[in-house]
């Protein structure tokens, strides 16, 4: 498969792989003669690598750069990814984030000089508990599966000085996944119970698992149907009342912002995946932050070491008997808790509503466009993004993937396909707050548009895509047997 590279123009044209390119003897640096490469230690000299190109700097620089162009991007297309929250980052949030004071300072210095940083966590801490309706926040997790980890630790910690850590967890099938592997890792036997028809979770369904052996109900609100879970509050109660917490997902807090929070539902703790809503979109795997939110009767056991105020000062304590210990290195992600404060300061409180209403707006909108076109799995009102299944596109054997495939010609990348897993087939898409009515509606366009072609000519959208630089590649195979050398082509 051979590679093709943007022109000055940025359009694709067929271009050398990068091996076969170059010419012997040319390269992008050259050493003083005087000097030459005698001067270096010898455990830093190789020896000539067989096949590698040998390109000059500019060919190089031209050749990845056409390359990037070939990239989709949040601030190249519209990239309406659920469940990974693929928004747009300011960005003031990168200037601030990249300011000498907070980009080159040292995980190890001295508190004292270090002020300003800790001002800001501290202050981030008290922004997070009074958004998510909670009492106290820890910003150690780095990531939202870590911070569910450390969420119950939390809870065993707790339950364990009662007397009883207590031996299950309940999941809902419309939970993130993370949520039982995160139970299971944390010594907990995982029991899932099922949602309605609608895509909620039913008080009875927990009623009949929820028992002195259960320390905690996991649950995800708005959950991965994009559907809220109005029944949060009975829910809550009835765990409560057999001694259970209750611990919340906040992977979709950015549908709730500024309207409700999740502390006011009966949540006892809760993580927020920061680099969803407050920035720093995650794409490719990273960075990422989980601060986790508590309920004041959990503060005694977060992670140190916690931000103290004292006097003026700011400091760094660890002086807490009950705490669960470290459970990153330092203050997780810097960088990303400094774009995030960036973000919530500029928006303000009005703003972060008005973000969350704007999300609803979005995704409700691409709901009533889409839905006369694309099979609903829930007939309730979604919420920050909708999820649609290809039942009626199965009818001509055109599948989820081949309409994702078909958006790549269109310009757009597809949605999260096939997840959740509680639907069959599904189309999930996060049009997030960002994103204007005219691209809205061109995205609906084109997702009617495959639609109508998979009644009247679907090979050509299960052949998709046709204008991309590599068609419809072999993932199964690609996983299975990857390519991890290059070698010269025999033809």
């Amino acid at each position: 498969m051979r590679e093709r590279s943007a022109g000055a123009n940025g359009r694709g044209s067929d271009a050398p792989l990068i091996f076969e390119s170059g010419s012997p003897g040319r390269s992008g640096f050259f050493w003083p003669e005087e000097k030459g490469a005698a001067e270096l230690p010898p455990e830093l000299l190789r020896d000539e690598i067989s096949g590698f190109p040998e390109m000059g700097e500019f060919e190089v620089l031209r050749h990845f750069t056409g390359l990037s162009h070939l990239n989709f991007g949040i601030e190249s297309q519209f990239y309406p990814l659920g469940s990974c929250t693929m928004k747009y980052n300011p960005k003031v949030n990168e200037v601030v984030a990249r300011l000498p004071g907070f980009a080159l300072l040292h995980p190890l210095a001295p508190p004292e000089l270090i002020q300003g940083a800790l001002e800001l966590l501290f202050q981030l801490e008290r922004m997070l508990a009074e958004i998510s309706g909670m009492d106290d926040v820890t910003l150690q997790p780095a990531a939202g599966a870590q911070g569910e980890l450390t969420g119950l630790m939390l809870i065993r910690a707790c339950l364990a000085e009662r007397g009883n850590p207590r031996r299950k967890i309940i999941v809902p099938d419309t939970a993130h996944g993370t949520n039982p592997a995160s139970s299971t890792l944390c010594g907990y036997e995982v029991i899932q119970i099922n949602s309605n028809k609608q895509g909620i979770i039913e008080p009875a369904a927990v009623e009949q698992v929820m028992d002195e052996s259960v320390a905690a109900l996991m649950i995800t609100n708005p959950n991965t149907l994009g559907v809220f879970e109005k029944n949060i509050q009975a829910i809550a109660d009835l765990v409560h009342r057999r001694g259970g917490l209750l611990y919340l997902d906040g992977a979709n807090l950015n549908a709730l912002m500024g309207i409700a929070k999740p502390g006011d539902m009966g949540v006892d703790v809760l993580h927020i995946n920061l680099h969803k809503t407050f920035s720093t979109p995650h794409g490719g795997g990273g960075p990422g932050a989980g601060p986790v939110g508590v309920k004041a009767f959990l503060r005694h056991y977060l992670p140190v070491p916690r931000i103290q105020k004292r006097d003026e000062a700011y400091e760094l304590r660890e002086d807490f008997p009950k705490t669960v210990g470290r459970v990153r290195s330092f203050f997780g992600n810097f960088g990303v808790l400094v774009r995030a404060y960036t973000y919530i300061i500029s928006l303000g409180a009005d703003g972060l509503e008005e973000t969350s209403r704007m999300a609803l707006l979005n995704a409700n909108y691409l709901k009533k466009k889409l839905e006369e076109t694309f099979h609903l799995p829930s007939t309730e009102p979604c919420m920050h993004e909708c999820v649609f299944t290809d039942r009626h596109q199965q009818k001509q054997g055109v599948s989820t993937l081949d309409i994702a495939k078909r958006l790549l010609d269109y310009g757009f990348h597809p949605p999260t396909i096939y997840f959740p897993l509680v639907v069959s087939g599904a189309l999930m898409i996060e049009p997030t707050e960002t994103e204007s009515r005219e691209t809205l509606d061109a995205f609906a366009d084109a997702m009617i548009s495959i639609a109508r072609e998979a009644k009247e000519n679907p090979a050509l959208v299960k052949g998709a895509p046709h204008t991309t630089p590599v068609g419809r590649l072999d993932e199964a195979r690609a996983a299975r047997r990857p390519v991890l050398r290059w070698e010269p082509r025999k033809d």
